[in-house]
């Protein structure tokens, strides 16, 4: 990757590379403004893939352009980079990653398996456990949010989810993390390879062992219900089961994590919103949709161009990448009325924060519930909430948005 030169005077040069700047990362906003107005279809030459950043382009990759971008174990090989092959091994088996006809026939199989009525069953464990994370905040006066129900609420739900020892919440938790940090990230990071490649390791093993054990002891969890989805004679691979399962495990705890974090801090920093919300709890699905808008758990995901694409009056060559910035698309004054104003009751939300078309984030249901729970939980648990200090760090992931910690004063 090519470093930009640094300016005596005048604006910085358009690049998504500026995300590597904490004070940019913390607002990417006026980045993001700047590209759309600019240049909404912007050839980066630091990062060497377009950047899309309009709404309406944002959606036209998202539904046309390919998302098998992950090279084969095999290309890895040949380009010297075999040390990442069992990384490779797990992506290019995962939804995420996939094109048709494959994409949809894993979908399909995981979507027997990931019902709307599996996520309702879990509602009501799901508000036992938030409640009592939060009972464990009580009388603590100054807590870490994100130590006390972020982190933690999604990674319980999600052990139980899979039909793992909820014990394992924070090993998943971290092997969640190091993975996340590898698909948020586009700046070369060699100094977190070992990290990523212990942590896939590892998951593959626990995975692994996890449906080995199926047959003999069944749960009733995702891991079994992948396992044993069949449609028209069809089943998925146990490495099918193992990617699909670990995209699953990170994708719920990331986002939302990050849905609760983020949310939360936005509603403390205008807290006339959060008194919004408390005093009218009709507001709490409109509301999460809406921070979901504001600050989107995912920022921007990469896409590889197929032939005869035009954007913005482009050409984009076949293969190219490029980079859809859902979180500038999230602010599109062409599609949102003030774009940069939290509106708790904003009708015609249709987001960008989990995707969109095939690839749509099949999860989403779930996330959804928790950050409805929690925060339903956190406002009328405490009467008084504010931020404990104004300034927050937000973690070094350019494409999974949310803060290292959160700070309160809660009574």
């Amino acid at each position: 990757m090519t470093t930009p030169p640094v300016l005596e005077e005048g604006p910085p040069p358009l690049s998504l590379y500026h995300l590597l700047d904490p004070e940019v990362l913390a607002n990417p906003y006026p980045l993001y403004r700047r590209l759309r107005e600019e240049d909404p279809v912007h050839w980066d030459p630091y990062l060497h893939a377009w950047v899309v950043t309009r709404y309406e382009d944002v959606v036209s990759v998202l539904h046309r352009f390919r998302a098998a971008r992950t090279p084969a174990p095999e290309r890895l090989e040949e380009l010297g980079m075999g040390e990442l092959t069992p990384i490779a091994a797990v992506m290019v088996r995962q939804m995420l990653f996939l094109d048709q006809p494959q994409h949809g026939r894993v979908r399909r199989l995981a979507s027997v398996a990931f019902t709307p009525r599996r996520i309702a069953v879990l509602q009501e464990h799901i508000r036992q456990i938030a409640e009592r994370l939060v009972d464990d905040m009580v009388g603590a006066g100054r807590v870490d949010v994100m130590d006390a129900l972020a982190n933690p609420l999604p990674a319980i739900v999600t052990a139980e989810m899979l039909g793992v020892p909820t014990s394992d919440h924070e090993q998943l938790k971290s092997w969640s993390q190091d993975f996340a940090e590898m698909l948020g990230n586009f700046q070369h990071n060699p100094g977190r390879t070992k990290k990523v490649l212990q942590s896939v390791n590892e998951m593959v093993g626990y995975f692994h062992a996890a449906v080995l054990k199926e047959p003999s002891h069944p749960t009733e969890g995702l891991i079994n219900a992948l396992a044993t989805a069949e449609v028209d004679g069809d089943r998925l691979s146990e490495e099918e089961v193992v990617a699909n399962v670990i995209v699953t495990m990170v994708g719920g705890q990331e986002t939302t994590t990050n849905l609760i974090g983020n949310g939360l801090l936005t509603l403390l920093r205008q807290p006339e919103q959060l008194e919004l919300l408390r005093s009218d709890p009709t507001l709490l699905a409109s509301g999460v949709e809406e921070l979901l808008r504001y600050e989107s758990p995912s920022q921007q995901t990469a896409r590889l161009a197929p032939a005869g694409e035009v954007l913005g009056g482009k050409e984009i060559p076949e293969g190219a990448a490029v980079i859809a910035v859902m979180g500038a698309g999230n602010r599109d004054p062409e599609r949102f009325s003030e774009p940069d104003r939290i509106d708790l009751g904003r009708q015609d939300n249709r987001h960008l924060a989990f995707g969109w078309s095939a690839h749509f984030c099949f999860g989403a249901p779930l996330a959804r519930m928790e950050g409805q729970i929690a925060f339903e939980t956190l406002l009328s648990r405490f009467p008084r909430l504010e931020l404990a200090e104004d300034e927050v760090t937000w973690r070094p992931n350019l494409g999974l948005r949310g803060v290292t910690e959160l700070h309160v004063l809660a009574s």
